[in-house]
C-alpha cells in the first residue's frame, strides 16, 4: 500500500515536503515506512531513522520533517518488525537482536525501497542498530548516534528497572498502546526482559565499531538516565573514522526532543 499526503514546511526557506507511506512486505512480515522528500531532492542520499526501544515512527514527531527541511534530503524512517504499524512479533527478539536488525532486516528495508548509499540517525537502541551497520556496509556515508549504549552498565540497567516499575501503573501501558496498539506489552517486554537477563549482560558495540570509517557524529547528554558519558567516549575511542562528540549539558536520554535545536546545529554542521 502507498499513499501521499502533501505537506508544506513553513522554515527560513520555505520547503514543500511530500510525505509518503507504504508497508513493504518482508519474509518476516509486513514493515511499516514513511518518508519525508523535500522538492528536487530526489538525487540527495536519504537518511534512515532507526527508533529506539519503546520508540516508532510516530513516536519520532516532527524531527524528520526538520531534518528534510534544513538539510534538503529525503528522509526515511520505519517501525522493526513488531513496533508500531509493522507485523507482531509472538517470541522476544534474541540476545543478538541488535545485530540482527543491521544484517537481516535492514538490507531487506534497502531492497525493497531501492536505496543504495544513506546516512543514518539512531537513538538509544536504535544507535547501536545505526553503527553496526555503518561498521559492515561500504554504503553508509555518516552515521548519527544519539544516546546511544556501547555496553550493559549498571546505570542501564537501573534505568529500565525503574521504567518497568512505573509500567506496573497500567495507565502507562495504555499511553504505550497508543504507539503499538496490542503489541505494547510486547514491546516492553522486548526491552526490559531482554535487557535485563543475564545472557545480554555481556553485550557490546566495541569490536564491531572498529570497523566504522565513515564520518560519525556522536551525541549524548549529560544525564542520561540510562547510560554514562562512558558510552559516547567507547564510540569515539574505537571507530575507525573521523569522529565529533558532543555531550549535551541538562540533558537526558532524549537530546532531540529536550535541546532540538542544538542537535539540529550539530546534525547541520556534520552534513555541511
Amino acid at each position: 500500500m502507498l499513499y501521499l499526503i502533501s505537506a508544506t514546511m513553513h522554515n527560513n526557506n520555505m520547503k514543500n515536503i511530500t510525505i509518503s507511506e507504504q508497508y513493504l512486505d518482508l519474509s518476516q512480515g509486513k514493515i511499516f515506512v514513511r518518508q519525508w522528500r523535500p522538492d528536487n531532492s530526489a538525487h540527495h542520499d536519504p537518511i534512515v531513522l532507526l527508533h529506539d526501544s519503546l520508540g516508532s515512527v510516530d513516536l519520532w514527531r516532527d524531527l524528520p520533517q526538520q531534518l528534510a527541511a534544513l538539510l534538503n534530503r529525503p528522509v526515511i524512517a520505519y517501525d522493526r518488525l513488531g513496533f508500531g504499524k509493522s507485523s507482531a512479533r509472538t517470541e522476544l527478539p534474541s540476545v543478538r537482536f541488535v545485530a540482527e536488525e543491521a544484517e537481516l532486516y535492514f538490507p531487506q528495508v534497502c531492497q525493497a525501497l531501492n536505496i543504495t548509499r544513506f546516512y543514518l540517525f539512531g537513538h538509544s537502541v536504535g544507535g547501536g542498530m545505526a553503527l553496526l551497520i555503518a561498521a559492515n556496509n561500504a554504503h553508509c556515508k555518516g552515521v548519527i548516534s544519539v544516546a546511544t549504549q556501547a555496553f550493559v552498565e549498571e546505570r542501564t540497567k537501573e534505568g529500565i528497572r525503574v521504567a518497568q516499575k512505573a509500567f506496573q501503573d497500567p495507565m502507562q501501558l495504555e499511553r504505550l498502546k497508543k504507539w503499538h496498539g496490542e503489541k505494547a506489552q510486547w514491546v516492553l517486554s522486548a526491552w526490559t526482559d531482554v535487557w535485563l537477563s543475564e545472557d545480554f549482560s555481556d553485550w557490546n558495540l566495541i569490536q564491531e565499531i572498529k570497523h566504522i570509517t565513515c564520518p560519525a557524529l556522536v551525541i549524548h547528554g549529560e544525564d542520561d538516565e540510562y547510560g554514562s558519558r562512558a558510552f559516547p567516549e567507547t564510540i569515539r575511542d574505537n571507530v575507525s573514522g573521523p569522529v565529533q562528540m558532543e555531550v549535551l549539558s541538562n540533558c537526558a536520554h532524549m537530546p532531540h526532543k529536550e535541546q532540538t535545536e542544538q542537535v539540529l546545529a550539530l546534525i547541520e554542521a556534520f552534513f555541511a
